[in-house]
């Protein structure tokens, strides 16, 4: 009762704010159409896996695994939601799952819906995912689910006294696959011991990548000889650390992938910046040789 009045207060928090926020704006309006996409584009007659990744990061965590399960089980169609913007805008039109939208709140009444739309045979939830009114709602309705790349620490509500009565959402998941042994026996601790420690399937999608890897010549003429520092996805309170080192350090260059790419957030940027830089959008052969750091 009081973790779906909490969620009642914070989509409403989300929706109040969506006029002066763009990022909540998108959220609210993905949500308004998640219904509209599941009428449309769920076939009755198809068997459905759902991937649920909050975000980008935890799509490339969940990516490896899906496109196996393509290769490997084509008689299956992938269903992939995503809870935030970040992620749902930039790969909203994967072409590695059928449908694709946005996860409405986990309230009882979007549960019931998204469900008798979707129809999956099975759930996967990626790394931090544990909504509790969805996994409850998959166990009533026999979906088994697998946690993949979960991890869990000490400090998490799971394991503190005020959160025992949360924690039974733990119990709804068929079979976690954890990045490490600290994760295992925590989970030990609670009784829960279909557990498999199989690491973190991020190290798959970057060997992924690096075997794809392309050619770029403008990443080349940046570099020439020098040592490259490179930030990804990177988090205002990163670059406060990363940037005053690179200023510090004129033998090394710097590629900075910034994980929010707002023109404020990158102005922010370029007024920490006290050595020659250039955007990636912008760069040219010239102007890639001449600087020392490549946003």
């Amino acid at each position: 009762m009081i973790y779906s009045i909490a969620l009642y207060l914070y989509a409403l928090a989300v929706v109040l704010v969506s006029p002066f926020r763009k990022k909540a704006w998108l959220m609210v309006k993905g949500q308004w159409n998640t219904f509209r996409i599941l009428r449309k584009n769920i076939r009755r007659e198809e068997m459905y896996v759902w991937f649920h990744a909050a975000s980008l990061g935890e799509f490339e965590q969940g990516r490896p695994l899906m496109e196996r399960l393509r290769r490997e089980h084509p008689e299956y169609k992938i269903l992939l939601t995503f809870f935030s913007p970040s992620g749902y805008e930039v790969r909203k039109d994967y072409e590695g799952a059928d449908v694709v939208c946005y996860l409405p709140f986990d309230t009882p009444g979007n549960v019931r819906s998204f469900l008798r739309l979707a129809r999956p045979r099975m759930a996967f939830f990626i790394k931090y995912e544990f909504w509790n009114n969805y996994l409850h709602a998959c166990r009533r309705r026999q979906i088994p689910v697998y946690s993949v790349s979960s991890i869990f620490r000490e400090n998490q509500v799971f394991f503190r006294w005020y959160g025992r009565s949360y924690s039974d959402v733990l119990r709804c998941v068929t079979h976690f696959f954890v990045q490490n042994e600290t994760s295992c026996e925590l989970l030990a601790r609670k009784g829960i011991t279909n557990v498999t420690v199989a690491g973190d399937t991020r190290f798959d999608r970057v060997l992924d990548i690096c075997r794809q890897a392309k050619d770029l010549p403008l990443v080349k003429a940046f570099k020439q000889d020098a040592k490259v520092l490179v930030a990804g996805s990177s988090w205002a309170p990163d670059e406060d650390l990363i940037i005053p080192y690179f200023n510090a350090h004129p033998e090394m260059k710097l590629v900075l992938a910034p994980h929010v790419v707002s023109e404020d957030h990158l102005k922010e940027i370029e007024g920490k910046l006290r050595r020659p830089f250039v955007r990636y959008s912008r760069v040219t052969e010239e102007s890639a040789a001449r600087a020392d750091c490549l946003i």
